[in-house]
């Protein structure tokens, strides 16, 4: 039986492709070849119209595009800035928090910390080369000192737990770690108003840098489980 003409699949035409998305895959390109860094100024939105032939709203919709992402950031009467590098093949994983109750936003954070420390301490044990560990050990000797000199140590414990991250050699574990830097660096500026904060779980440092230098991916996780509890029970306790 000879099919009816009517009853094949319609082929529709291409869609026009979004004027949007072709100014932020352009923007793009341009950070990339013009190796723009961090702190860069973007070229102002009139020479984005000129150079893309295309309207105003189009350029802000992708700047607001790019701002959602946090790698650009737009200054009253200065220009837009670049916060992050950025190309076609960048992935972008925002993260929002709101920081008004401080208290919640720690113990949030930490609930999301510790099931990625917990692996990104087992993968430091299998993968950490003897470079890595090196790095680790200087990381950890700073923080030993500034704590034992000062009772606190706030930057040098995050630089030591960002060397662990490298140390697995999946940028993933660092990059997310980072994005929920403010948060912990506001934290540490004044903690509860306690100078002794961590200071129950600073002995397991050294300890979790042992298991990963022993190999050990199941001695990792019970070491960073440590530190991760303890840190839970202060922030409880300091913010009662």
């Amino acid at each position: 039986m000879k099919a009816n003409s009517s009853d094949r699949p319609v082929i529709r035409p291409l869609p026009v492709m979004d004027r949007a998305r072709q100014v932020t895959d352009a923007l793009a390109d341009y950070v990339e070849e013009a190796r723009l860094k961090a702190g860069d100024r973007l070229p102002a939105e009139r020479e984005l119209m000129a150079a893309l032939g295309v309207g105003r709203s189009t350029i802000r919709e992708a700047i607001r595009h790019f701002q959602a992402l946090g790698v650009i950031e737009t200054r009253k009467g200065s220009g837009t800035y670049l916060l992050k590098p950025v190309s076609r093949a960048t992935i972008h994983m925002p993260l929002s928090l709101d920081t008004v109750h401080l208290r919640d936003v720690l113990l949030q954070t930490l609930e999301v910390r510790r099931g990625i420390e917990c692996e990104a301490g087992m993968v430091a044990a299998r993968r950490r080369t003897s470079t890595d560990l090196v790095v680790i050990e200087e990381k950890l000797d700073a923080m030993e000192r500034v704590h034992l000199e000062k009772g606190t140590s706030g930057p040098e414990d995050l630089a030591f737990h960002l060397a662990v991250y490298d140390s697995t050699h999946n940028p993933l574990f660092r990059q997310l770690l980072e994005q929920m830097r403010e948060t912990f660096e506001r934290f540490w500026e004044h903690p509860f108003d306690r100078q002794d904060f961590a200071r129950r779980s600073f002995p397991f440092h050294r300890t979790l840098f042992d298991a990963i230098a022993a190999g050990d991916p199941e001695a990792a996780r019970a070491e960073t489980l440590k530190i991760l509890d303890i840190v839970e029970e202060d922030i409880k306790e300091m913010s009662k």
